[in-house]
C-alpha cells in the first residue's frame, strides 16, 4: 500500500528516490559534512573577529 501511494504521489521522481534509498548513507554524510564544515568555519570567522 505505501508503494502504491508513494507511485502516486511522487510518479516519475520515483527514480530519484530510489537512487536515494540506495546510496542514502553516501548523502547524508556529504550534507553532515557539509553542515559541521559550515558550523565550524562560522565559528572561526566569529573568533577572529573578536580577537582583533
Amino acid at each position: 500500500m505505501v508503494n502504491s501511494l508513494l507511485d502516486f504521489m511522487l510518479g516519475p521522481f520515483r527514480a530519484i528516490s530510489q537512487f536515494y534509498f540506495e546510496h542514502q548513507m553516501i548523502l547524508n554524510t556529504i550534507v553532515i559534512g557539509f553542515a559541521v564544515y559550515k558550523i565550524y568555519t562560522r565559528s572561526r570567522k566569529t573568533e577572529s573577529k573578536s580577537a582583533s
